[in-house]
């Protein structure tokens, strides 16, 4: 059935994770545009923080300090949202941490608290929108996945096992919803590399500071996308062509793609600069150094627009089928020329 969904400035939205990153861009950007805000976090100071500064631009805010673990939690997210507001028109499940670390060396305990944010997170707050939705009218449920849902990488495994994880499930309530002929939308949101706190966040394993390979997106083109399909259904948006033309070819060209990532990702994602003993970190608990901070300038050059996502949004389908397709070609193309097994993985990235 065809689900219709409020303008913006209409709407009640839910926002896990909104002290920092993706989420906290989301949140600002929401209230520029006049939406109300339940906004969840595990700091209630953070919380604080970034309600006092909404609600001096008029917005209306309520906050849940939260853990999305914990189902409890979860539901007060949901009972705070019906009783300031009476509805919710779109739950973004956006809060993640991630672990940076070869898996044999990731301790179980981590790996169990990571999916408890990333994966059970999403399950809790899904199933707690789709409570509430299906008997008012219906709604958007948008799920952040990443680029690493449709292929893994090294040193990630335990996040990219984890946006796997979302993908299914997210996929498997489409379906179930649509079966019910509820009006409720469910994206997926797929971002590549993006310039948030993300790196900050995560819990190091290795002897050097991480980083992320390039290119790196802007988390303004993540909240665009996010605004974007609460009001207009999607199924799944790529934020950043290198996230699509990486799914694509992991579809048809997945022993090319391993070869890709045995060459580069080990580089990539370490910087030359030695990771301190007392390293802290956001994976058990909030890290208050870098709460309400969008991005942490992990590269030179973040990329602050993408033709890519902005048509496939607009265009449908069609289009963004055709331009993954010519990501693709485009990648074999220049990993086909004689003497590029050794390309620089940067030029390939930039190239997609």
């Amino acid at each position: 059935m065809s689900v219709q969904l409020r303008k913006i400035n209409e709407q009640v939205m839910v926002i896990t994770g909104a002290t920092s990153g993706i989420g906290l861009t989301t949140a600002r950007m929401a209230a520029e545009q006049c939406a109300k805000l339940v906004l969840a976090a595990r700091s209630a100071d953070a919380l604080d923080q970034l309600a006092s500064e909404l609600r001096r631009t008029g917005t209306q805010v309520a906050t849940v300090a939260a853990d999305v673990g914990n189902p409890a939690d979860v539901e007060r997210i949901g009972h705070a949202a019906m009783e300031r507001f009476g509805r919710i028109d779109t739950w973004v499940n956006n809060a993640g941490i991630s672990i940076f670390g070869r898996n044999e060396d990731v301790s179980l305990e981590d790996m169990q608290r990571l999916f408890d944010t990333n994966y059970w997170g999403v399950v809790h707050g899904s199933l707690e929108a789709v409570k509430h939705m299906k008997s008012r009218g219906g709604g958007a449920i948008i799920n952040l996945g990443s680029e690493l849902s449709d292929h893994s990488i090294p040193l990630q495994g335990i996040y990219a096992a984890s946006k796997h994880a979302v993908k299914a499930f997210t996929d498997s309530l489409r379906v179930e919803l649509e079966k019910d002929k509820a009006p409720i939308a469910v994206t997926l949101i797929k971002p590549a590399a993006v310039d948030t706190m993300f790196v900050a966040h995560a819990k190091n394993y290795l002897d050097k500071e991480p980083t992320l390979p390039p290119p790196v997106y802007a988390p303004e083109l993540v909240a665009t996308s996010i605004l974007y399909a609460a009001q207009h259904p999607r199924r799944d948006v790529f934020v950043g062509g290198a996230a699509k033309a990486l799914s694509a070819g992991n579809f048809a060209l997945p022993a090319l793609l391993d070869k890709y990532l045995r060459a580069t990702m080990f580089k990539q994602q370490q910087t030359n600069i030695p990771s301190a003993a007392n390293r802290r970190d956001a994976l058990h608990g909030p890290d208050p150094q870098h709460e309400l901070r969008e991005r942490q300038g992990i590269s030179d050059h973040v990329i602050e627009t993408c033709p890519y996502t902005a048509l496939s949004l607009r265009k449908g389908k069609v289009m963004g089928a055709l331009l993954g397709a010519g990501a693709l070609f485009a990648a074999w193309k220049f990993a086909g020329r004689p003497g590029m097994r050794t390309w620089s993985a940067n030029r390939l990235r930039q190239a997609l």
